[in-house]
């Protein structure tokens, strides 16, 4: 039996939960609302303070869809409560951002600004000019928003120029060294 699929979540005060047919779960929290479209194999449901996912059997795709499904709603869960943010910060000489209404301009060492405007649901929030915090309540849209940013300008191993998460550490190289 899968460990994470077995576990409820626990629905805290506030939010709702509600299962529509074809598994459509719908959570409305204090930060927003969130639909989301499971597997219709998948069986789901709301006992009092809690949402508890079964599965028919033990095929391997159910097993697999299990522990998923469990952890896709309690994204949803903490997404509405919470929320989710990743922070990333730009280093390098010269290398910058501005934030001016939804847009993001980078300056990354290329002949022109790297010009983003923010997605539907996520913001990003600008702390002094080279920490980045991408914000939203959708765990997905804030992580795929974050690695398109870092995608800008990965950090190089010899400087450690680039966007990094904050929580990244970057494997340093040795560089060249001179003729004796």
């Amino acid at each position: 039996m899968s460990r994470i699929g077995r576990m409820p979540i626990a629905i805290p005060a506030g939010v709702t939960v509600t299962v529509a047919e074809n598994n459509k779960v719908t959570v409305k929290g204090p930060k927003g609302t969130l639909e989301r479209v499971l597997a219709p194999e998948m069986e789901i449901k709301v006992e009092g303070s809690e949402v508890v996912v079964n599965r028919p059997n033990d095929l391997k795709r159910m097993k697999s869809l299990h522990g998923l499904t469990r952890t896709l709603i309690n994204n949803m869960v903490v997404g509405v409560t919470a929320g989710y943010e990743k922070v990333l910060e730009v280093n390098g000489v010269g290398y910058r951002a501005a934030k001016s209404g939804k847009e993001l301009t980078l300056t990354l060492g290329y002949s022109h600004p790297v010009v983003m405007v923010d997605p539907e649901g996520v913001e990003t929030v600008l702390d002094g000019q080279n920490k980045i915090t991408v914000k939203g309540i959708d765990k997905e849209k804030v992580g795929q928003y974050a690695a398109e940013i870092r995608d800008k300008r990965r950090p190089e191993p010899y400087k450690g120029k680039g966007i990094k998460y904050a929580d990244e550490t970057i494997r340093r190289k040795v560089g060249k060294t001179g003729k004796k």
